[in-house]
């Protein structure tokens, strides 16, 4: 009886084995397999865009307007003359009526014509510079008569088109390296495999695009400026950018 038992009790746990034990690979003969692949390289910020900007407010508008032009003017100078290889752009100029508060009107008063007390009136400088050495003291010169709107730093087109080739490069060995690894937990070999298509936009669906969020734009709302006031140097880390890419490659086993 004891024989018996034995018996049962080895049967039952090989049966307990044979129930756990690694389910038979499925065919891959034909398979294709979409495969998602990404790249990136990181490269140190070699330039910089700053905008400058003045805004002067007055009762009366042309007088306002003449206080921005003549600073604007005087801010340009002070940038060429700092930084001659930098790029000026104007832009975003701008003229607003500044109304007094509204009171609240007693039953049966109508509201009289609005009139506004005084006009706000501003404008924008964009200067893009590769000179980040000298940046600091070119942006305290110009803080003298301008003010320091927004400051983004990034990487020029020509360094840019120069790491387009590692970028590419380095997402093609991650592919790869993929392929290879599915073959592997494929129970394949490379050799057996044959890249069909490779996208090197992602696109299809099959891997999920990020975009970096854009910078916001900075609302603008300054004091008077302190004309010919020295102005200590600002402090700026150009940091880096990471440039990304993905892909998609397809490859069909034999």
């Amino acid at each position: 009886m004891t024989v018996m038992k034995h018996i049962a009790a080895a049967a039952a746990v090989s049966f307990a084995l044979a129930a756990h034990a690694a389910p038979e690979s499925l065919p891959t003969t034909g398979t294709l397999v979409v495969v998602p692949a990404f790249g990136e390289v990181t490269h140190v910020n070699d330039q910089a865009v700053a905008t400058l900007a003045v805004e002067e407010q007055d009762k009366d508008k042309a007088a306002a307007a003449s206080r921005v032009n003549q600073k604007m003017k005087q801010g340009m100078e002070i940038v060429k003359k700092e930084d001659p290889q930098a790029s000026l752009k104007t832009q975003g100029y701008y003229t607003y009526p500044v109304y007094p508060e509204e009171r609240p009107l007693l039953n049966g008063q109508q509201p009289k014509p609005r009139v506004p007390t005084a006009w706000r009136v501003g404008q924008y400088l964009q200067v893009t510079t590769t000179n980040l050495a000298n940046l600091p003291k070119t942006v305290a010169a110009a803080q003298k008569v301008l003010a320091l709107n927004g400051l983004q730093f990034g990487l020029t087109p020509a360094t840019t088109k120069q790491l387009d080739d590692q970028r590419i490069a380095a997402t093609y060995i991650n592919l790869n390296e993929r392929i290879n690894s599915i073959a592997s937990a494929m129970g394949r070999k490379v050799s057996d495999a044959t890249l069909d298509t490779v996208d090197f936009e992602g696109s299809g669906n099959y891997a999920q695009r990020e975009f970096a969020a854009a910078p916001a734009p900075m609302a603008m709302r300054m004091a008077k400026s302190m004309d010919s006031a020295e102005v200590a140097e600002p402090s700026f880390e150009p940091g880096e950018t990471t440039l990304q890419m993905q892909l998609v490659g397809k490859v069909r086993f034999k």
